[in-house]
């Protein structure tokens, strides 16, 4: 029986992909680097630092993780003030977990700064959620199973009887080898390339009932 859902937070509860594309491209291009939009997409869902350093790997670049995750994250957030919005489906999702007495968590592969961020301007409280982790708690990031793990735990369930939200191929990888049901949502990724998820939907707002029901 279904007992708590694990949230990923980008593409799950706000579209932040092409913001912090952006921002990253921004940072690298003040350091000399043209990066592309799509030197990213291998990267997404398996935290930031392998986010920017592997773009840094595919052109050699000489590149101090640390400082340009500081300076990405700036500019970050001046992208999304009063442009960041919560997902389609997002708050009634909650609720309905809610309603069903379920524990919640966010599990994000983004540090914490990012994560406070992206709250604060959708207006969605940290309290909201039972237990949050970002990439800060765990020394393994997506695709290993650790952040799911690791908030499973921390609301006091086993994987095997939680959801995890997922939109990225990193993240459905990591809910299941965590053991765990798994929605993939298809906005940043086809159904096609989230195979492993055991159901589907273009955002919370289009799930089925049954991913709350099992």
């Amino acid at each position: 029986m279904i007992k708590g859902v694990l949230f990923d937070m980008d593409g799950v509860i706000v579209d932040s992909e092409e913001f912090i594309r952006n921002a990253a491209i921004l940072m690298f291009k003040e350091l000399g680097l043209t990066a592309q939009h799509e030197d990213f997409f291998e990267f997404i869902g398996a935290g930031e630092d392998r986010f920017l350093g592997g773009v840094a790997e595919k052109y050699n670049f000489t590149f101090d993780i640390p400082s340009g995750k500081v300076r990405t994250y700036e500019i970050y957030s001046e992208l999304i003030k009063n442009n960041l919005k919560p997902l389609p489906g997002v708050h009634s999702f909650i609720k309905k977990c809610r309603d069903k007495g379920l524990k919640i968590a966010m599990a994000t592969s983004a540090d914490r700064t990012k994560m406070e961020s992206n709250l604060i301007e959708i207006g969605i409280s940290e309290d909201t959620f039972d237990a949050v982790v970002t990439a800060l708690d765990v020394s393994r990031q997506k695709p290993f199973p650790d952040i799911y793990l690791k908030a499973a735990s921390l609301i006091g369930e086993e994987a095997r009887d939680c959801l995890v939200v997922e939109d990225a191929i990193n993240g459905v990888n990591a809910a299941k080898t965590a053991g765990a049901k798994c929605l993939g949502l298809t906005t940043s990724f086809s159904k096609e390339q989230l195979y492993k998820a055991d159901w589907f939907a273009d955002n919370l707002s289009k799930a089925e009932d049954e991913v709350l029901n099992w």
